[in-house]
This record gives C-alpha cells, sequence and structure tokens, in this order.
C-alpha cells in the first residue's frame, strides 16, 4: 500500500528525514511517535506529495507527487492545525466531496454523529468555527468518503468525550478497509487505536514494534473513583471527562471510550496520592 523507500529530507543543510524505510499494508494502524522536530510532520507531507525528497514515496506504486490528483483522492487527512479557510461550512463539504468523487451525504452523516449539525453551521465560514466544530468537520471529510488510507495528526485532540467515542467508532468501522497513519507526540493518546508504533526521533525510525490488538473501539467503560479528601483541580480535570460527582468532590462516576483507557489513567494517575479506590468495567453491549 504505502513505501517509503530510503527517504531523506534536508532544509538548509539540516537533515529533517535519514534514509527512512516503512512498509505500510492496508489493516495497518499506525501510531507516528516522537517529539518536537522528530520528523513525524515532514514524513508526512512527504506522504501527501507536499515536499520533493530524496528517494521513494510510493502509494500502490504511484508517487504522489507526479499523481498528485489520483494519490490524493485515496486519502482522508485530519491536519493537527486547522487551514484558515474562509469559504462556507456547505461549499466546503461540495468541494471536498467533488475532489474524491464523493457526494456531502455521507460527510454530514459522520457530522452528525459526531454531534455537529451540518445545516445549522452550513452558511457560517469554516474559519469561525469554535476549535471542536472544526475537528468535527474535518474528521467528517476525510472519513464520510471511500479512503483507502487515513493520515491524522492528533485527530482527537479538540473532541468532547462522547465525541471520541464516535470517532474511536468510526475508526473501528473502516480498521480492515484502510492503513491508517496517525501522530501524536504521546503515545497514552493513540496508543490503543493502534496495531503498531512507529518512533521517531531525529529523523531516523527508533522503534517498529507490533502491538497487542485486543481494544474493542467500540467499547466503553463504566468507572468509579473515590478519593480521600476534595481536589479542586482533581474535580475541574474530572469533569472535563464528563464525570459526576456523587459525594462532595470525594465520589465521582462517569463513562470512558475503551481506546482512552490508557489516555484516563494517565490523568487519575497524577492524583495517586488522594486516591482511594478505583474501578474500571466494561459495559455489555
Amino acid at each position: 500500500m504505502i513505501r517509503f523507500d530510503k527517504v531523506s529530507k534536508t532544509f538548509r543543510r539540516n537533515r529533517v528525514l535519514n534514509t527512512i524505510d516503512l512498509d505500510i499494508a492496508t489493516g495497518d494502524r499506525v501510531a507516528l511517535v516522537g517529539s518536537n522536530g522528530a520528523g513525524k510532520t515532514t514524513l508526512i507531507r512527504c506522504l501527501l506529495g507536499e515536499y520533493t525528497c530524496e528517494g521513494r514515496v510510493l502509494v500502490e506504486g504511484k508517487n504522489p507527487r507526479e499523481h498528485r490528483r489520483e494519490v490524493l483522492a485515496r486519502f482522508g487527512f485530519v491536519p493537527q492545525l486547522p487551514p484558515p479557510l474562509k469559504m462556507p461550512v456547505g461549499q466546503l463539504l461540495h468541494f471536498a466531496a467533488a475532489l474524491c468523487n464523493s457526494d456531502t451525504a455521507e460527510m454530514e452523516s459522520v457530522a452528525e454523529r459526531l454531534g455537529l449539525d451540518p445545516a445549522k453551521i452550513r452558511h457560517q465560514p469554516f474559519v469561525k468555527l469554535s476549535g471542536g466544530q472544526k475537528q468535527k468537520l474535518l474528521i467528517s471529510i476525510a472519513l464520510g468518503r471511500n479512503s483507502d488510507v487515513l493520515i491524522m495528526d492528533e485527530p482527537a485532540a479538540n473532541l468532547d468525550p462522547e465525541a471520541r467515542h464516535v470517532f474511536f467508532s468510526l475508526l473501528a468501522e473502516k480498521q480492515d478497509k484502510a492503513a491508517m497513519l496517525i501522530s501524536s507526540h504521546r503515545l497514552d493518546e493513540v496508543a490503543a487505536l493502534v496495531n503498531r508504533v512507529i518512533e521517531m526521533d531525529q529523523g531516523r525510525i527508533v522503534l517498529d514494534d507490533r502491538v497487542a490488538d485486543e481494544v474493542d473501539m467500540n467499547s466503553r467503560l463504566r468507572c468509579r473513583i473515590s478519593l480521600i479528601r476534595p481536589e479542586a483541580a482533581f474535580s475541574k480535570a474530572i469533569a472535563e471527562w464528563g464525570f459526576r460527582d456523587c459525594d462532595q468532590g470525594t465520589s465521582w462516576e462517569g463513562i470512558v471510550a475503551g481506546p482512552d483507557r490508557l489516555r484516563y489513567l494517565g490523568m487519575v494517575s497524577r492524583y495517586a496520592g488522594i486516591l482511594k479506590d478505583l474501578h474500571m468495567e466494561e459495559q455489555s453491549r
């Protein structure tokens, strides 16, 4: 599906990618992790055909720069930073659908599942939307089409807990039909979504591991937390997960999307000193 063959990229004598050899197949859900400056974004831009590079980048045997329209029509892309587009939302949906020979109905359906009503914002300029609305719309455009390759950069960063669960369910529907490349600074944000982890450092791949693929992306966990005393910082953090206060700040209950379990435990671990009890149980369907 995707091949990077000895790919290098240099900016003003600074080698940002250094002899990358990498193959990604249909069904691979790859976490691309590494610190700022590791080369993740440059690798993605080479795949999108935005940069020239040494070596070869191929998608089903085709160079994305030489066959740009044909290759990009197979991609669904969610950037980390939304583009400053001034066109109205309705026009953007029609434009995106036309580029990939799709229609807007499926994109609008995905948006509605994420909690966004396209009809209500149809005439609003994209640039005027909130961060969460922009993210939901970009995800809708990427997933509301027949894509062989999904490329996502911090895709769930601005989503509320319910929208995150829906997003994970949408990915589950495509997990065997597409190759996925999910870029993130933190592995805990994407660990449960993927079956392969690639870590980059200083333009090189320093880790390429297959990982356990046990998490049902449609699952939900019923969670309860008890504290030895109330803590304002914890109350603020757990409220962002949609938990409800059951006993004056010392007992909390809520639902966590299955793929978010590691991120959730990471948040809770910051308050280990006041933690009295922690319970997680997968909900039956």
